[in-house]
């Protein structure tokens, strides 16, 4: 499944939530369904910069691709975290790189976010990104 339609999907999914609060449960669910990182990964340096909450994330490049794990102390932000794992991870360095996360909008989160969860959510993106710069230069 390609980014794009990993996008499409979550967006679906959302279409059929009625309130906030029915989305704001499933964004708890997802995160509860996030694989963990392994404990020897959270690390200083595994924490993503500029979220208010703890948020440890590693990548791993395996047969070409670039594979996310992560967790969060909030439960909110777990979810978040799992929802753009769902989408960038196991795709090529390249792809994650040149992504437009364009769900993110059309699932309305920019504006029901708070401002500190929702600059937590474009860190953890950066974050996903600069990884999988990283290693497409070492392709």
């Amino acid at each position: 499944m390609t980014i794009n339609e990993t996008q499409d999907e979550l967006i679906n999914d959302f279409s059929f939530l009625g309130d906030w609060m029915e989305k704001y449960e499933y964004i708890i669910q997802l995160g509860k369904e996030l694989p963990l990182i392994n404990e020897q990964y959270k690390t200083e340096e595994n924490l993503i910069k500029g979220c208010q909450s703890k948020v440890w994330l590693h990548a791993e490049f395996k047969d070409g691709n670039v594979f996310f794990t992560a967790d969060s102390d909030a439960i909110i932000t777990k979810g978040l975290v799992s929802m753009v794992i769902r989408v960038l991870s196991g795709h090529a360095p390249a792809e994650i790189v040149q992504s437009d996360l364009y769900f993110v909008d059309e699932i309305g989160l920019k504006e029901h976010l708070s401002v500190t969860r929702s600059n937590g959510l474009v860190s953890m993106i950066k974050q996903m990104k600069l990884y999988a710069l990283a290693l497409q230069s070492k392709t």
